[in-house]
């Protein structure tokens, strides 16, 4: 059975919530900036594209129109996919991934497709300079695995994605995270793996995995 709490006990707990909602408020007061913000999901760890699918999943849930692009495993058929397509009026998707390069074992073929996959992520996001933007939000699935294997330049990729139009967001995915992308962003996660089933011998699974 639960002690019940004295009147003496109840009152100090209510006075500490009261001090910590006051000091909450007037933190909040002091966040007054809107813009849009570039946000990275990176490391080792399981949900760093489920997270920016669960993004794209609110913004609609707000009547936000979203742009994605998938720059490796665009192929798969996953669940999250069927679903966000099921808004064709708030959702844009292109699938432009050849799959990982241990897969296409064909680096100019790598190239290219990456090439190809920034080349339609600039167009997107261009098109969201004018008063009437085409996107409140692009993600950029994987980015990070072809900028890790140096299939584009880092250096123009940061600089381009540092001058996005102001009020877009920009989620960028996948593990090894560059540096000069982590210190360009306004949010960085990182997913960080305790524990996954594939090393005690269970296969990706649908539903969980795609």
């Amino acid at each position: 059975m639960d002690r019940k709490l004295s009147p003496e006990e109840l009152e100090r707990a209510n006075e500490k919530a009261r001090k910590k909602k006051a000091a909450r408020d007037k933190m909040l007061a002091t966040k007054t900036i809107e813009k849009g913000l570039l946000i990275v999901h990176t490391g080792k760890g399981k949900g760093k594209s489920t997270a920016a699918f669960g993004l794209a999943a609110r913004a609609i849930g707000n009547d936000m129109k979203v742009g994605v692009v998938q720059f490796v495993k665009g192929k798969w058929e996953t669940g999250e996919r069927k679903v966000l397509e099921a808004f064709p009026d708030n959702i844009e998707i292109h699938t432009m991934g050849e799959g990982f390069t241990w897969e296409t074992q064909d680096r100019e073929r790598d190239i290219r497709a990456a090439e190809k996959a920034w080349e339609k992520s600039t167009a997107m996001i261009e098109a969201c300079r004018s008063d009437t933007p085409e996107f409140d939000m692009i993600i950029l699935d994987e980015l990070n695995i072809v900028l890790r294997y140096d299939s584009l330049d880092l250096n123009k990729v940061v600089e381009f994605l540092k001058n996005k139009p102001e009020k877009l967001h920009v989620v960028v995915t996948g593990r090894n995270a560059k540096d000069e992308l982590i210190d360009a962003a306004d949010l960085v996660t990182e997913m960080t793996q305790i524990k996954h089933p594939f090393r005690s011998g269970v296969k990706a699974q649908v539903g969980i995995e795609f």
